[in-house]
């Protein structure tokens, strides 16, 4: 694949998630003509300016705050532990995240809050799970001699099992209510998408997209392996742990607010390090800038392909994502062969 300037790739994912927002805006089962974007702040209440500012304008800044978190996430993940399979999902964070919110649903937080109280507590069950999912997989992978990818990547496959077990023990036991909004989870859906959901993200992507790029020299660094990254006068043990944190403290709340969206974070980063390299000053604002214009398509596409019905956006991400997961190491395979 002809890589593109870092730069260039920029200007182009941004203006592809202009054109995803508005296309998210304009489409489902009430279409909407492009000139009403005119005027979407206006005064103007009615039916397409309502159906606008209240349901499809929170959806899209939702979704593309969400998958700009996984993506992000999923590239310094990958540059963390140097292995492109090393995702959230995989390491275990958004399973761990998915049963600290089943968690709280399951014991009754959400049944004694309401409306942002509510979301805030699902919102601390998920975070506080997808640490210590992340803590565990990161202890048993850390020897005096650094840290074993392979060691972390089954962890990360035990600890997602046993996460498994836990949200169907959850749902077993659960009532009718708490089945449907545990199974939500599973599968991924911003069909409850507001505008204190979008707060609550925002308050969280908007800094990490502020404070991962500047990681970036020290995450090149990490490439070239721990003890190189040491002598040049990296603290590795303590950029691990603020990493962790971060990516625990993102996914946990994209978690909460979205629901599990696989592959946003394996595949993103994947993608976009074939097309611009792996300089980590570009390719994680470039993957968070992909991963959003992914998780809004994905999205415009599960409220459109069914309507008046809509698909699960998980769903959507899984089914695309996996053949062109498989698509491209079969590239990669005959790469190698060749």
């Amino acid at each position: 694949m002809h890589r593109l300037p870092p730069k260039t790739f920029l200007i182009v994912s941004l203006v592809l998630l202009v054109v995803a927002l508005a296309l998210g805006l304009l489409s489902g089962p009430v279409a909407i003509a492009p000139t009403r974007l005119l005027g979407l702040f206006s005064s103007g209440q009615d039916m397409d300016s309502r159906i606008i500012q209240s349901i499809r304008l929170p959806r899209v800044l939702l979704a593309a705050l969400a998958g700009a978190c996984l993506a992000s996430c999923g590239a310094v993940m990958q540059g963390l532990f140097r292995n492109p399979l090393a995702d959230p999902s995989l390491i275990g964070v958004s399973s761990g995240a998915s049963v600290g919110a089943s968690f709280v649903i399951f014991f009754g937080g959400a049944g004694f809050l309401g409306g942002m109280f509510e979301l805030t507590a699902i919102a601390i069950g998920a975070f506080v799970g997808g640490l210590l999912a992340t803590a565990i997989v990161y202890r048993l992978a850390s020897s005096v001699t650094g840290t074993s990818v392979s060691t972390m990547l089954l962890a990360g496959i035990a600890i997602t099992a046993l996460a498994g077990a836990a949200t169907s023990l959850f749902s077993f036991f659960a009532d009718n209510e708490m089945l449907r909004r545990i199974s939500l989870w599973q599968m991924g859906n911003l069909d409850g998408a507001s505008w204190n959901r979008v707060a609550i993200i925002a308050a969280v992507v908007l800094p990490m997209m502020v404070l991962l790029p500047r990681e970036g020299r020290a995450l090149n660094a990490i490439l070239l392996g721990e003890s190189e990254a040491r002598h040049l006068g990296i603290a590795v043990e303590s950029l691990k742990r603020r990493l962790i944190l971060i990516t625990a403290l993102g996914v946990g709340v994209a978690v909460a607010v979205s629901g599990v969206v696989a592959f946003v974070g394996l595949i993103v980063p994947h993608l976009v390090r074939l097309m611009i390299g792996p300089d980590h000053r570009y390719l994680i604002p470039g993957s968070a800038l992909l991963g959003a214009v992914l998780l809004l398509l994905a999205d415009t596409g599960a409220r459109t392909l069914m309507a008046p019905s809509e698909l699960p956006t998980g769903v959507v991400t899984a089914l695309l994502g996996a053949p062109f997961f498989v698509a491209l190491l079969l590239q990669q395979r005959r790469k190698v062969l060749d």
